[in-house]
């Protein structure tokens, strides 16, 4: 006989440990941005630093940022996967 565990988890934990990580944030219009998340709060808003803009369906850049601030209403997903930067951000 097996016992399910449940796992209560907040959904923005992710966040809130993903420090200091490199990931890729994709928003409703679109654009894509890559750098390294300096901060979070709980209404998803993320800043982050080293930041570089793409346009939807290009690999190179369109801006590059030194910091940025994302409204966490505008974003359609987040990627914490280093795969997504070496598929479709390097050379």
């Amino acid at each position: 006989m097996s016992m399910k565990t449940r796992v209560n988890m907040n959904p923005l934990k992710p966040f809130r440990d993903s420090k200091g990580s490199m990931v890729l944030v994709k928003l409703k219009d679109g654009t894509e941005y890559t750098g390294v998340v300096e901060s979070t709060d709980p209404t998803m808003n993320l800043i982050l630093k080293d930041c570089t803009e793409y346009r939807e369906g290009q690999t190179q850049p369109r801006a590059k940022y030194g910091q940025v601030m994302i409204r966490g209403s505008s974003i359609l997903y987040v990627s914490f996967s280093p795969e997504v930067f070496l598929t479709h951000y390097q050379s």
